[in-house]
């Protein structure tokens, strides 16, 4: 457990992407637990379950209390874990992009599935996930297509080639399936929406992000020491400024939490508008 502080963040509202400038407010956040160890990464699913990997590429699975719930020591031997997909705690999708390979877990770690993307003929894709009806998306960087695949690798859905549509050269580097809409972020342009037929929806101009999120109406990212927030609804965008971030290597958020991973390990604060 490490020591307990609040720490008073002065949030600084502006008006950008033709957004309406949102009221000054005020943002508490209280460190709750350090997580000690040297982790490479880090994924929080939606009951707050906690997935560490370390250098070995081994997935530990924590709850929010710290108490281990499960560890997966077979994800070495299908190359370096390039991201991981626990938007449903139930089919984890772990994948490994420089074999091209999607590995699925179940809630205990288990293998439960592998597909091989080369052999279904999608030789180079930088982003996948999981799609609401729990098949994957993927994105096919050689065709610039948006796929959806089944467990067998059958291809269900395909979206026209991109270059056919937007004048942009866009390469998705994340894939979030949340309320109805796929949502692709490319971090040169920001967001281009589509719907669960692939039908293009509309472009969100956010360049520059990092882990990128959505949840509810909003879009958001990280950049430096600073959260980017837009409300897709009313295109109200709002900057929150994170000095707690210094020396952060991964910063996520899940409800009122913010997980930021650093060197010694993953710090968990809880968060107060």
């Amino acid at each position: 457990m490490g020591s307990v502080k609040t720490i008073f963040l002065i949030v600084i509202c502006i008006s950008a992407y033709n957004a309406l400038a949102s009221t000054d407010t005020t943002l508490y956040v209280h460190e709750e637990n350090i997580i000690e160890g040297n982790y490479s990464d880090f994924y929080v699913d939606n009951l707050n379950n906690i997935y560490l990997i370390n250098g070995n590429e081994q997935v530990k699975k924590i709850n929010d209390k710290g108490d281990s719930l499960a560890v997966s020591n077979s994800l070495k031997k299908f190359g370096d874990i390039y991201s991981i997909d626990v938007s449903n705690p139930l089919k984890i999708l772990v994948y490994h992009k420089d074999f091209g390979t999607i590995v699925v877990l179940d809630r205990f770690l288990n293998n439960i599935n592998k597909i091989d993307l080369r052999k279904i003929g999608i030789l180079q894709a930088q982003a996948t996930a999981q799609s609401y009806d729990n098949n994957y998306w993927v994105f096919d960087e050689v065709e610039n297509k948006l796929k959806k695949i089944d467990d067998n690798g059958n291809l269900l859905l395909s979206t026209p080639d991109f270059r056919g549509i937007f004048s942009e050269r866009f390469t998705p580097s994340k894939i979030i399936d949340y309320n109805n809409l796929v949502y692709l972020y490319d971090p040169r342009y920001g967001w281009m929406v589509f719907d669960y037929y692939g039908a293009f929806k509309q472009k969100i101009p956010m360049p520059g992000l990092n882990f990128v999120q959505v949840t509810k109406d909003l879009v958001y990212g990280f950049k430096n020491s600073t959260i980017y927030h837009l409300n897709t609804k009313t295109f109200k965008e709002s900057v929150y400024n994170l000095p707690v971030s210094e020396g952060g290597l991964k910063l996520q958020t899940s409800l009122n939490v913010l997980y930021i991973l650093k060197a010694e390990g993953l710090h968990v604060y809880s968060v107060r508008y």
